[in-house]
């Protein structure tokens, strides 16, 4: 049963879908499940795979993977089958702890071009919990070596397919910056950055303008892209857009932690 979950749950992985993992810690009394037993739960809140108990279980179970899922943090469920009322909906008279954990699929750093600043964005991605794909005719293996998945023959980006949680940074240093651009904002991605110089920039966008592009949409591109850390060299150019993609990640609003000299 173990290697049976295991298996399912790398599938999932895989395929970047959303579930949870629940597992009995501890029992008490009258319980079915004992201590180990372990049960997948989909993004719809079904069980899929595994047990954890029957109907005394089963519901109050799911309905903490769905929360788990939603709010991305785990959580130790205490389920009293004592109680029919208060409890999970059946007397079978003991207790148990659940602990439920979410299994989120990693937001996806897509990097669009080669060069020290995409390195250094690879490098730094990975570490930061996202899973890499560089997209480059010109990348190789041993400049990427965290990318998750390298993309030399994608000539017309039609495998950009970025998720609205991804991120897709252009860095294609002039060749193929709009087409690129125009693919990106075909999709529902949250956050899309070019790196080039405001006067390239300028070029970029009246070139998406010709192809029809909307302004509205054209707004949608971060450039300059990165938070102001007055940064010169690749490396902090780089620093500056992961600076950045971790404040919108987080829903923060990148002011400093420190409080003006003089303040309380």
């Amino acid at each position: 049963m173990t290697d049976d979950l295991l298996d399912l749950q790398v599938r999932l992985r895989d395929e970047r879908t959303p579930h949870a993992l629940a597992t009995v810690i501890g029992t008490e009394g009258s319980a079915s499940a004992k201590v180990g037993a372990k049960a997948i739960i989909d993004a719809d809140g079904r069980l899929i795979a595994g047990w954890v108990g029957g109907g005394c279980a089963e519901s109050s179970t799911c309905r903490a993977a769905l929360e788990s899922m939603s709010s991305g943090e785990p959580q130790v469920l205490e389920i009293d089958l004592t109680d029919e009322l208060l409890g999970a909906g059946m007397p079978c008279g003991g207790t148990m702890r659940i602990y439920v954990e979410p299994a989120l699929p990693r937001p996806v750093l897509w990097i669009l071009g080669h060069g020290r600043v995409a390195e250094c964005l690879c490098v730094m991605g990975d570490m930061l919990g996202l899973d890499v794909v560089i997209d480059d005719p010109g990348a190789r293996r041993e400049d990427y070596p965290a990318a998750r998945r390298l993309l030399t023959d994608d000539l017309d980006y039609s495998a950009l397919k970025p998720r609205a949680e991804d991120f897709v940074v252009v860095a294609t240093q002039h060749k193929g910056d709009h087409q690129s651009i125009a693919r990106a904002l075909e999709t529902d991605v949250g956050y899309i950055a070019l790196i080039a110089s405001r006067k390239r920039a300028t070029i970029v966008f009246d070139q998406l303008r010709e192809l029809g592009v909307a302004e509205g949409s054209l707004q949608r591109v971060r450039s300059p892209a990165g938070l102001n850390l007055g940064g010169k060299s690749p490396e902090e150019i780089a620093l500056s857009l992961m600076a950045e993609i971790v404040a919108v990640r987080r829903g923060a609003d990148a002011a400093p932690l420190a409080e003006p000299a003089g303040r309380a």
